[in-house]
């Protein structure tokens, strides 16, 4: 049975999923049958997903409710998913709290793999992030941290345009020694350093049509390599 230690950190509390932990078998699951031989496990199912968005959700309207306009920024493209449904719960959460939080939306891209290694970061999207500048409280969208260099790029770019306040949530942070140490402001899962995929998180474009989180196997990895 998969056992997850509960963590306080100053913004949130977060799941943490032991290094040791193997997941649950692929047959207890729905899978698509073109992936059957491509996973090891189901390492976080799709229900359990929801619901800690949905906590992540509550954790962002209590701290942002009441300022205005805050932009809801998603990190395409690994993020897509979980922006949506973070966003929903928001939105429910605006029609049946006492607080509310008014949200407007943007994209942007940042490109940092190749295959497995983490390679220059380009960003695509930056001309759209003028309407930032000194007005509005941001909120960017990840679907990963691992090593966080890759967010400190997208913060170091946002704070260019000098917004009141941002803050990052991230559905996984990954433990690595790979880490520079960044941490989000909220985190629904601290994982071990396996390759995850599922959620919308791909391997060379594939595997984002899965809806639980993964661990890839090694016959997987060599399939879909460029």
């Amino acid at each position: 049975m998969m056992m997850m230690r509960r963590r306080r950190m100053m913004a949130a509390d977060f799941l943490q999923i032991p290094d040791d932990e193997k997941g649950y078998d692929l047959n207890l699951f729905c899978v698509p049958k073109h992936y059957e031989e491509d996973l090891e496990s189901v390492i976080i199912p799709h229900g359990l997903i929801m619901d800690r968005t949905e906590c992540l959700a509550r954790n962002i309207v209590e701290d942002m409710g009441g300022l205005s306009p805050v932009v809801a920024l998603c990190v395409l493209k690994g993020a897509y998913k979980f922006f949506a449904d973070l966003l929903d719960y928001i939105k429910a959460l605006n029609q049946n709290s006492d607080q509310s939080v008014p949200l407007t939306v943007d994209f942007i891209t940042l490109k940092s793999y190749r295959n497995e290694s983490t390679t220059d970061v380009k960003v695509v999207g930056e001309e759209e992030l003028s309407a930032l500048t000194g007005k509005v409280s941001t909120f960017s969208i990840a679907d990963i941290v691992e090593t966080g260099r890759t967010m400190e790029t997208l913060l170091s770019l946002l704070n260019k345009y000098n917004p009141k306040v941002v803050k990052v949530v991230s559905l996984l942070v990954k433990r690595t020694p790979r880490s520079c140490g960044y941490r989000p402001d909220y985190i629904g899962f601290e994982v071990p350093d396996k390759f995850l995929v599922g959620y919308a998180l791909d391997y060379n474009e594939h595997f984002r049509d899965l809806n639980h989180i993964c661990i890839l196997s090694e016959s997987g990895k060599e399939k879909y390599r460029k």
